[in-house]
């Protein structure tokens, strides 16, 4: 018995030490989210898909809540919030649709939607504490996280978000509704902290344009 004497306490100094080298998907969240807490703007290339329909162009944001995605698909589409109005340009239509909008409506990767689906979601993850491929074939790696509604009266039942582990920042959301719609962001080539102007977020649309207002309760 003496023998396995030093086998037993390495395994009894070993095991804590292990055990606090141990990253809980919660805790690894909240890194995530404390990172964002300290961007004051950032840009990116996004690509987004809903359902069929897919989408691409690059994103704007701004603390707190300043937000604009230029499109070059479809071409020349522009939406911009400035903290109290939704402005959505679809030139195909010649159209410019208005709303007053809930901030939290709002946000996409963000601090404040971070936080917002930390309170509102269980967090878990999806394949491991490990970094696996963004996608099949991919030599980039990110952490796969799955959050889980915890009541029904939140929009998605499922988000799943893909992170880079070194940079923090977020590489993919895909956010289910319960009728199995999924609506996918992919976001790529970040600048952080680059000074953004609050003019970027004052959009001038084409006089010829039409307006329409409060177009999401319009009946």
């Amino acid at each position: 018995m003496k023998k396995f004497a030093p086998v037993f306490l390495f395994l009894s100094i070993y095991m804590p030490l292990r055990a606090q080298q141990i990253q809980t998907a919660g805790a690894f969240f909240r890194t995530v989210s404390d990172f964002y807490a300290g961007i004051r703007d950032y840009e990116a290339d996004v690509q987004i898909a809903a359902g069929s329909t897919a989408m691409q162009g690059r994103v704007s944001f701004k603390r707190p809540d300043l937000l604009r995605v230029d499109f070059t698909r479809p071409n020349r589409q522009v939406i911009v919030f400035n903290g109290d109005v939704l402005t959505v340009y679809l030139p195909g239509r010649s159209a410019i649709l208005n709303q007053s909008v809930r901030t939290s409506e709002a946000r996409l990767a963000t601090a404040q939607g971070l936080s917002l689906m930390s309170r509102h979601y269980t967090i878990a993850y999806e394949t491991g504490r490990d970094a696996v491929p963004l996608e099949e074939g991919s030599e980039e790696r990110v952490v796969k996280l799955l959050l889980t509604r915890k009541s029904a009266s939140e929009g998605f039942s499922t988000i799943r978000l893909a992170i880079n582990p070194d940079s923090k920042l977020i590489r993919r959301v895909e956010a289910a509704t319960p009728q199995k719609i999924i609506f996918a962001f992919n976001f790529s080539g970040y600048r952080l902290n680059q000074g953004i102007p609050d003019q970027r977020f004052i959009y001038d649309p084409p006089p010829s344009a039409n307006n329409y207002n409060n177009f999401l309760f319009s009946e």
